[in-house]
């Protein structure tokens, strides 16, 4: 074994995958980084001729995390001192002896990455490196990459890359470190008591949210399960300032699959119905509408659609706000207008800052609908809470999977 006492879990997940990204978020001290340089220097002992890159994003930051980590693997090993030729501490870049290097490097923009390719890419700490650069870099990679990050507030890697083909993600936290001091663990574990957000970051590698969201239950997917059942559709009523939304929720496995169809100013009914066929959707399918609109249901009903009102009541926002909160709500990645309201739709607040129990009334043409739809058609369970999964992560692997927590 090249690697005394041992390897974690992080280091099996990362080189058993087949994945052309592999992306870890996690807690702090989950042993990540650590668990990917091990990975990397195995493949560079084992595999003759190739490039392997790791970027951070400045040279003090790779000197005081990533590097210093790498020069520590490789100094604890008598099976890495064997099979490295050299380290050049300038450029640094160790050298093995079948003519395979690791390189550490940072880029200050995307011009820059555009210089050299490689066979394995590392981005160390992610979040602090753009997606421009990222971008360049990948663009030139042949066969693998590797990311890590604490996930701080959701970035790129969220928005363009999770959820994608040949993608892979591992969450992890301080109890996937079996080398972790209970000293360690109990203060990681203390954040609790003072910052609750800080606690689902740093000790369970949870993405952070922006305070004051409504619905902060949701994730991305490519797209709606082939099985999914379909609940009904969803529309809201607008024209000149404020736009028609219409979009489709199903349902699969006790989770909600939301597809965004229709985000458009100035139309008519008409114009909506045709709109709808246009979509392929059945006349016979349920359309769940803004009870608000009497006149413009009953046009939409003659045009012979089996449309209906919403069940509006007393509190009948926060009833389906509450509703959709027991649900995963699983947002397909065309759907840019309603992840745009879910990451703006926030409740109100009074003068001092303190959240009132009343969202605030804009960023929901799409929102509403969804809250239409909750309000007709799904039932309150009061065990029917988030899985603790992400959807398109059939990713997690056995070992880790027990300990994974998401919100």
């Amino acid at each position: 074994m090249l690697f005394a006492p041992g390897v974690s879990v992080l280091f099996d997940a990362n080189y058993h995958t087949e994945a052309h990204i592999v992306i870890n978020q996690g807690g702090t001290s989950s042993g990540k980084t650590y668990a990917i340089l091990q990975v990397l220097f195995t493949v560079a002992a084992a595999q003759a001729d190739k490039v392997i890159t790791v970027v951070g994003q400045d040279i003090p930051n790779l000197k005081s995390g990533a590097l210093r980590d790498a020069l520590k693997i490789s100094s604890e090993s008598d099976g890495l001192k064997a099979a490295i030729l050299s380290y050049n501490r300038s450029e640094r870049i160790f050298q093995f002896r079948n003519g395979t290097s690791i390189e550490f490097k940072s880029y200050t923009d995307a011009q820059d990455a555009k210089s050299g390719k490689r066979d394995y890419l590392f981005i160390n700490e992610a979040n602090g490196i753009s997606w421009e650069i990222y971008q360049q870099l990948a663009l030139r990679t042949k066969t693998r990459i590797y990311i890590d990050y604490n996930p701080n507030t959701a970035f790129w890697v969220h928005d363009r890359l999770l959820g994608n083909n040949n993608v892979r993600l591992f969450i992890s936290d301080h109890r996937h470190n079996p080398f972790l001091s209970d000293t360690m663990r109990q203060k990681i574990e203390s954040l609790r008591n003072d910052d609750l957000e800080l606690w689902k970051v740093y000790a369970r590698g949870l993405t952070g949210k922006i305070t004051g969201l409504v619905l902060n239950n949701w994730l991305l997917c490519n797209s709606i399960p082939g099985n999914a059942r379909l609940v009904a559709y969803g529309l809201d009523f607008g024209f000149t300032n404020d736009e028609t939304g219409c979009l489709a929720v199903y349902r699969q496995n006790g989770e909600l699959w939301i597809n965004e169809l229709l985000y458009e100013t100035r139309l008519t009914n008409p114009d909506i119905s045709k709109k709808l066929s246009d979509l392929g959707i059945s006349k016979n399918a349920p359309i769940i509408a803004d009870s608000a609109e009497p006149k413009s249901i009953e046009e939409l009903r003659r045009l012979g659609w089996n449309i209906v009102p919403a069940q509006k009541g007393a509190d009948s926002i926060n009833l389906s706000i509450d509703i959709l909160k027991r649900y995963q709500l699983n947002i397909t990645r065309q759907s840019v207008n309603l992840r745009r309201e879910l990451e703006r739709y926030k409740w109100k607040t009074d003068i001092s800052g303190r959240p009132l129990n009343e969202p605030i009334d804009r960023w929901n043409h799409l929102i509403d609908p969804l809250r239409y739809v909750a309000l007709n058609k799904l039932k309150i369970n009061r065990s029917n809470r988030p899985k603790s999964r992400l959807p398109f992560i059939e990713q997690y692997i056995s070992p880790i999977e027990p300990y994974i927590l998401t919100i």
